[in-house]
């Protein structure tokens, strides 16, 4: 599933071909996604301009000229393109059509169904059902050691564990859960808990790691495309994850792999203690 590099690259991607862009039509070629469409969505959203797009977690926020907001996941294999103008022809996966003002089409294409799309006034956002449990975001300031310590400090699960907790911190995915504990020097079998001292540090590697991510857009994995059509290359410089077996890029040892909550997990058992 895309994790927070990836999704910023399409937010980065969309807000700069869409926006100041009107939507005139919004065709829906099935009644659902993962969660059904809203039966207003089509409505709510034609005739509207994009004042910018942002995001919250994994999720893509339109914000519209009306001050409702377009909200959109990608899911495992949910993908945005842009084309030139409003094709006649859709493939079966091709199930979200907004054709724009200028002509051309934006158009959702989901293989697996998972993503999901639905709208919401702007003022009802923090407290709507997908975003009232979420923590912060990991690079705002309220994700701050004295923050991180505390939240630790209460939990008794492994810290790789606690980190990929949204109610903890959004965005903190498999993939970079692994590669910021390997920055940081932390075991990510160890107990939250006793790592809450070393809060500062893990806020730096965490942010270290997807501000590279973000630069390098994104880790093309599995269904992983941007909006351009092109793939990300971070996958290029990953330190531990997807790396068993290979020697540590610090001390030469052996990358190992276990299972966390049923999640793959890499680390070098040398340089994280």
């Amino acid at each position: 599933m895309p994790e927070l590099p990836e999704v910023e690259t399409v937010r980065s991607g969309l807000e700069m071909a869409l926006k100041g862009a009107t939507i005139r039509k919004v065709t829906l070629r099935r009644k659902d996604l993962r969660i059904p469409f809203p039966k207003d969505l089509a409505q709510r959203l034609e005739g509207q301009k994009i004042p910018a797009i942002r995001r919250r977690a994994k999720y893509l926020l339109f914000d519209l000229a009306s001050s409702d907001v377009l909200i959109a996941h990608l899911g495992m294999s949910g993908r945005f393109s842009i084309e030139g103008k409003t094709p006649k022809i859709f493939t079966a996966h091709d199930h979200v059509i907004f054709t724009l003002n200028d002509g051309r089409a934006l158009i959702y294409n989901d293989a697996r169904r998972f993503g999901l799309m639905t709208i919401a006034h702007k003022e009802e956002l923090a407290s709507h059902s997908l975003f009232a449990a979420l923590g912060p975001e990991p690079f705002d300031k309220a994700f701050s050691p004295a923050y991180l310590q505390g939240a630790l400090q209460e939990r008794k699960t492994a810290v790789k564990v606690a980190l990929m907790d949204q109610a903890l911190v959004v965005g903190v995915g498999n993939i970079y859960a692994s590669e910021a504990l390997f920055l940081a020097g932390i075991s990510p079998h160890i107990p939250a808990k006793k790592t809450a001292h070393q809060a500062k540090a893990i806020i730096a590697a965490i942010r270290k790691v997807l501000g590279d991510a973000i630069a390098s857009g994104g880790s093309s994995l599995r269904d992983f495309i941007h909006v351009s059509g092109e793939t990300g290359y971070f996958q290029h410089h990953f330190n531990v994850y997807g790396r068993k077996g290979d020697p540590c890029v610090t001390c030469g040892e052996h990358i190992r792999s276990t299972r966390l909550s049923g999640r793959s997990t890499f680390f070098c058992p040398s340089c994280q203690k």
